[in-house]
């Protein structure tokens, strides 16, 4: 076993890590993954065009994360104070993972719609839960990414 397969299981197990918390970029780290097992020559044949697939699907997960929410959140009335107070919140939340995330992100996409948007009560908590919802559904479409590159990851791993 060489480095290269060390590294490429460590750049997916961060990668799923990364889908999940804020600030690492999981399926791009997941990738890289797969392209260090392809570069190693212990690993079991991956077809050049399997990884440009991946790639594709990565850059696709990666823009449909930054879209989703603030799409979630218009269809829902809510404006980008929602999107950014969704984040904040999130952010917040880590010191208490995973009931502090989700509740962080709620709360603070309320909150900043309430204040800063200066909407009733209501509408800030319909833009909320739609700002919830798209960075649920972001972070779900990158779990699934990533996680389905980690198990690549591992069945090209040379054992």
């Amino acid at each position: 076993m060489e480095w290269l397969d060390i590294l490429a299981l460590v750049a997916g197990i961060i990668g799923i890590i990364g889908s999940i918390a804020p600030g690492l970029p999981g399926p791009p780290l997941s990738w890289v993954g797969l392209l260090l097992v392809y570069l190693s020559d212990g690993g079991k044949p991956m077809e050049p065009r399997f990884l440009w697939i991946w790639l594709a699907i990565t850059v696709a997960v990666t823009i449909v994360d930054y879209v989703v929410p603030a799409m979630f959140t218009k269809v829902t009335g809510g404006s980008r104070y929602a999107v950014k107070g969704s984040i904040a919140g999130l952010i917040v939340g880590l010191i208490f993972p995973p009931v502090g995330m989700i509740l962080g992100s709620l709360l603070g996409a309320f909150l900043m719609e309430y204040f800063y948007a200066d909407k009733g009560v209501m509408k800030s908590f319909i833009a909320s839960i739609g700002s919830f919802f798209g960075f649920i559904f972001g972070t779900g479409i990158k779990l699934a990414a990533s996680g389905v590159m980690l198990y690549y990851i591992i069945r090209y791993f040379p054992f």
